[in-house]
């Protein structure tokens, strides 16, 4: 069979695969079992019964009833105030106006609206697969291996399977690593687009603003390309101004909306939000009772153990040697890279690249450097939220999760290279753990959080 053809053939299964795993989560999750749905939900609810976009206020957090629901594991009878529920009312708008019409249409089912979620992660499984074929394109295994882990990464289907923007937020955030990629390379993205995503970021979620410093990176790295004759410092000015104020401009109409709404200088409404949540756990307080060594201990072991898999609202973990064979798996990777390194160096034909490229390996450092910006950024955002409150959760880190999947997969595949590389065809192998994760899913969802998560 032809490589193409079969490379379009595990395209379509795995995207079908992540369709059916997803939708089992998002009908077989117990309702509200997923970390902020109830308010992510309420937030739709208000938007179509009062035709307004609502305003944070006092009275939207009560942590005593929230941990009374959550500690009963939201048995119906004690649900009567969820409706109370909605601390992230000073959210942006795209996610929740694209939500409106399923809620109305199907007279406000979670299913649906968890469905409509797996759509729009459907978006960044799609953009794993075309970022790790534009990074690698004589290499489709790594673009489809990257494709298969972000799809199925338990933890990953659960949160893209909820009511909760992040989903949104991921597309929006592959969209744009997927074009600033392609503008690396020289392709024929304009400028004024990559401008149009980031300003859909702005009206998304704060977890993309991050978006805007990789991208004047990728634009001084194509100029930086030109001849020296005609680098002039005027055009990259003018490409910068061209990226930001579309950006502005779109997102400009809702900050302006915040600081009319919560006064200045709140254009994201978060000093509000701060001001409602009184009672969520502060990281100051937790390291005066428990003391530096034991704080940073938790939050190492909690966001490992929570980048894969620790359910519901951070309630329901998986067994231990679960959490072991993904820290060997890991490791292999990371040995798998070093002996890619070596590869390269001593083969370089094995790592050809952009070689449609006449500078492709100077590229091909430049798309590196772009991906490893995009995951030093997520983790810095993370680092930073967890000054403020106790918020060990892995998913905060998923902005990076594509250069993450991409780097792992690397480092199996040189391992392959290595030991069966030179049998014809066994390329393809690399892609089959990876997508055996999805077993992984149906197996942690039966066995998990269905009868962990379930009132009663």
């Amino acid at each position: 069979m032809p490589s193409k053809v079969l490379q379009r053939i595990l395209f379509w299964l795995i995207l079908v695969s992540y369709a059916l795993v997803g939708g089992l989560f998002a009908i077989q999750v117990p309702a509200w079992q997923a970390p902020d749905e109830p308010a992510h939900y309420n937030l739709v609810a208000q938007l179509v019964t009062d035709g307004a976009y609502p305003v944070i206020e006092q009275g939207d957090w009560d942590s005593a009833y929230l941990e009374t629901i959550k500690s009963n594991q939201f048995a119906p009878v004690m649900l009567g105030r969820l409706a109370t529920v909605q601390y992230e009312d000073h959210q942006p708008p795209l996610y929740y106006v694209l939500q409106a019409p399923v809620y109305l249409l199907t007279d406000g089912s979670l299913t649906a609206l968890r469905m409509a979620s797996v759509v729009m992660g459907s978006v960044v499984v799609m953009m794993a697969f075309l970022i790790g074929r534009e990074v690698f394109p004589t290499q489709p295994q790594i673009a489809l291996g990257t494709m298969a882990l972000v799809a199925f990464i338990p933890q990953h289907v659960h949160i893209l399977a909820s009511v909760n923007n992040d989903a949104l937020a991921e597309a929006v955030i592959a969209v744009a690593l997927w074009l600033m990629v392609r503008y690396v390379k020289g392709r024929d993205v304009p400028v004024w687009l990559l401008g149009v995503v980031l300003g859909i970021g702005l009206i998304t979620k704060t977890t993309t603003y991050f978006l805007l410093l990789p991208a004047l990176i990728v634009i001084f790295m194509r100029w930086m390309r030109q001849p020296a004759v005609s680098r002039k410092l005027s055009r990259i000015v003018h490409l910068w101004a061209v990226l930001g104020l579309i950006a502005l401009v779109i997102g400009g109409v809702w900050w302006l909306r915040n600081i009319a709404t919560y006064g200045t200088p709140d254009f994201l409404g978060l000093a509000a939000h701060d001001a409602v949540v009184v009672g969520q756990p502060r990281t100051a307080d937790l390291i005066a009772e428990v003391g530096v060594p034991s704080y940073l201990n938790r939050l190492m072991r909690t966001t490992m153990r929570s980048y894969w898999g620790q359910f519901g609202w951070m309630a329901q973990p998986l067994d231990g040697r679960i959490y072991l064979a993904i820290q060997v798996m890991l490791i292999f990777s990371l040995t798998g890279l070093i002996l890619r390194l070596f590869i390269v160096a001593m083969r370089p034909q094995a790592d050809s690249g952009s070689a449609e490229q006449p500078n492709s390996a100077f590229i091909q450092g430049q798309l590196w450097i772009l991906m490893g910006v995009v995951l030093l950024l997520s983790l810095l955002a993370f680092i930073y939220y967890n000054t403020q409150f106790v918020q060990f959760q892995g998913r905060y880190l998923y902005p990076g999760l594509i250069p993450f999947a991409l780097v792992l997969v690397l480092g199996v595949d040189a391992w392959r290279y290595w030991l069966i590389g030179w049998i014809r065809g066994t390329r393809w192998l690399v892609v089959l753990p990876f997508w055996a994760f999805a077993l992984v899913d149906v197996y942690v969802l039966t066995r998990y959080i269905v009868p962990g998560l379930s009132a009663g």
